[in-house]
């Protein structure tokens, strides 16, 4: 493979990784359609080695290195790349939620859009990510440029990113991150953090005729509820300064129910009732505080003879960047080369696996072709020009970051990520 090199910045650099992206719009397009016809519906987790294959050989074909990692529960992640040194890493997760219609995983190109199940979230744009890889790979890379393809995603990441960073493999030598997520042509500069509780009180049954040998499980949560109703308005009186798409988005989350399970007998005294604490703090909050916080209300408002337990199902940090980072900066300075409008950073609503690479001191963010409004739905699907230009953004990104076609003084120390 022949190197291109130049010595200063080079003005025709854009250009040139534009119009090699063009010339591959129709197999790139080919290749994310492929991947939806893979069911790695999660749960269970079906067609994940297959579709693992699948990816490991097409990434070959496009001239990148390949490494597969095994994972628990024949789970796989496929890194693919090119280049050496610091590294640019572009993630995805080859896993999508279940089917929600007949024939998702049967792609099609309709009207300028790609149809199927992972259209949008986000198996589009991990084709645009490996043709993005490809692309800069002729040039002179001050760095690496490395795919990062999990499972799990769509269940918590567990068995996925969060085993590969505790392995010390996910963010190795790290410089910036890209998710890509379906943002609808914003960037997600900063997601919320998550504490996910069950709260299951315990009681006596009996025939409701004679309730009173019974302890009622429902009743003895009514308490519990209220206090947890008061912390909810409170919480959700704040609100966050990272830029979010309304005011009503920028404020702090507890939702109640989420999950509600009780008795099984209209005539019986309850004797078991649970419900999820859904916590979504903002960045500026401390997730210690607001971890005692919910735990403080169970206890007290709870009866002296309740038999409550608290499991904690999910616990996450929340992370962002800030606008002025140089990777943000390069990433608008991309994507409005490309679109000629630089793209909004936003506050994601949701959980991102971002949390995993702040973890390990890598800047990251998440922009992708993908619009959450049809992302898990059964009309999923992405704009065939989007996942083409996004390609085109990733690789300015990654190219500009890495120093191509122009010199680069200092350290990229200051580039750091606030957890």
């Amino acid at each position: 493979m022949t190197t291109e090199h130049t010595s200063e910045w080079d003005t025709e650099l854009a250009p040139r990784l534009q119009a090699r992206i063009d010339a591959s719009a129709e197999d790139l397009v080919a290749f994310a359609s492929e991947l939806i016809a893979f069911p790695t519906e999660n749960p269970p987790g079906g067609a994940f080695e297959a579709c693992a294959d699948h990816l490991a050989g097409r990434l070959a074909s496009l001239g990148l290195w390949v490494e597969v990692v095994p994972l628990a529960e024949s789970r796989r992640a496929i890194f693919a790349g090119v280049g050496e040194g610091p590294t640019v890493y572009l993630h995805g997760h080859y896993d999508v939620v279940p089917a929600s219609a007949p024939g998702q995983f049967d792609p099609r190109v309709e009207d300028g859009r790609l149809w199927g199940r992972g259209a949008a979230d986000m198996k589009a744009a991990i084709a645009a990510m490996a043709f993005a890889a490809a692309a800069v790979a002729p040039l002179e890379l001050g760095g690496r440029v490395e795919l990062a393809l999990v499972p799990d995603e769509e269940s918590g990441g567990r068995l996925g990113s969060e085993a590969l960073l505790r392995s010390g493999r996910l963010g190795r030598g790290g410089i910036a991150a890209i998710l890509g997520e379906p943002t609808g042509g914003t960037i997600w500069s900063a997601h919320r953090g998550a504490l996910t509780l069950r709260v299951t009180l315990r009681g006596r049954p009996a025939h409701v005729g004679l309730q009173h040998r019974g302890r009622n499980a429902f009743e003895a949560a009514l308490p519990v509820l209220a206090e947890l109703g008061r912390v909810k308005a409170e919480v959700e009186e704040r609100r966050t300064a990272w830029p979010a798409a309304s005011d009503a988005e920028r404020r702090s989350i507890l939702m109640l129910g989420g999950e509600v399970e009780g008795a099984h007998q209209f005539n019986v005294v309850p004797d078991r009732f649970s419900f999820t604490v859904e916590r979504r703090f903002n960045p500026e909050e401390d997730p210690e505080e607001e971890r005692a916080r919910l735990f403080e209300a169970i206890e007290r408002s709870a009866g002296a003879d309740a038999e409550v337990d608290v499991t904690v199902i999910q616990e996450a940090r929340a992370s962002g960047v800030e606008g002025d980072s140089e990777l943000v900066t390069c990433l608008r300075r991309a994507a409005g080369a490309v679109r000629g409008e630089a793209p909004a950073c936003r506050l994601c609503p949701g959980l991102l696996e971002s949390r995993f690479y702040a973890e390990a001191d890598v800047p990251v963010v998440a922009f992708g072709p993908g619009e959450l409004e049809v992302s898990h739905g059964p009309s999923e699907n992405v704009d065939v020009s989007r996942v083409v230009e996004d390609a085109k953004v990733y690789a300015l990104t990654a190219a500009e970051l890495l120093g191509a076609g122009r010199p680069r003084a200092g350290s990229r120390a200051d580039i750091r990520a606030k957890g």
